[in-house]
């Protein structure tokens, strides 16, 4: 079943709208993970992507406003809107501390949380592209996969925190590195979230 009407279609078009600028906030995080020395630039690019998802998010809820009748409950629109602001946030906070911090230094644990959400992002966007067409067991799929990654990224984060005291002399750097580190595995959480969003719509329509 398609939701055909206008106002359906502009519900649909910015959450797809919301759903890309996290994709792209999460390439810009991957390409700062591979560059040196150019913090500073990535972070004033996630910190245009974190406005821009601001507004998303507020039209979002303008449009809720204006509308009695939605194309999927209220409460899970809103919930969806706000989760994956959430994600691009989480992603804006991890790039300015590692600019703020100087520690944009080719680091092997931020590189693969960047590509943990490389990978959540991706599949963000392929359930959002799917709630149109209500291809409920595609996007329980991609929840699935969300939730995998999130996995990871707790394991990921237990290794990073054992190296880093293992192995880091400097306790300034060992704040400074643990700090980061917590940050993106909350963005992973935060990506959970959007799966459990995601997961709510397809219960209820199944």
């Amino acid at each position: 079943m398609l939701f055909a009407s206008h106002r359906d279609r502009q519900f649909f078009s910015l959450l797809r709208d919301a759903a890309q600028n996290l994709a792209e906030s999460a390439q810009v995080f991957w390409d700062l993970s591979q560059a040196t020395g150019r913090a500073d630039e990535y972070a004033a690019r996630l910190k245009d992507l974190e406005k821009r998802g601001d507004r998303y998010t507020h039209d979002l809820i303008t449009l809720l406003n204006k509308l009695f009748v939605t194309p999927l409950d209220r409460e899970d629109i809103l919930r969806l809107a706000v989760v994956l602001d959430d994600v691009v946030d989480g992603l804006e906070a991890a790039a300015s501390r590692i600019f703020i911090y100087r520690v944009d230094e080719d680091n092997r644990y931020i590189r693969e949380f960047a590509s943990l959400i490389m990978g959540q992002a991706e599949e963000v966007v392929q359930a959002v592209e799917r709630l149109q067409t209500k291809d409920l067991l595609r996007i329980r799929e991609n929840a699935v996969q969300i939730n995998v990654l999130e996995n990871q990224g707790d394991d990921l984060l237990r290794e990073a925190l054992a190296n880093l005291l293992n192995h880091e002399q400097d306790p300034v750097r060992i704040i400074k590195l643990k700090e980061i580190f917590e940050t993106l595995e909350t963005v992973t959480d935060r990506a959970e979230d959007v799966a459990n969003a995601l997961e709510s719509v397809v219960m209820k329509h199944a």
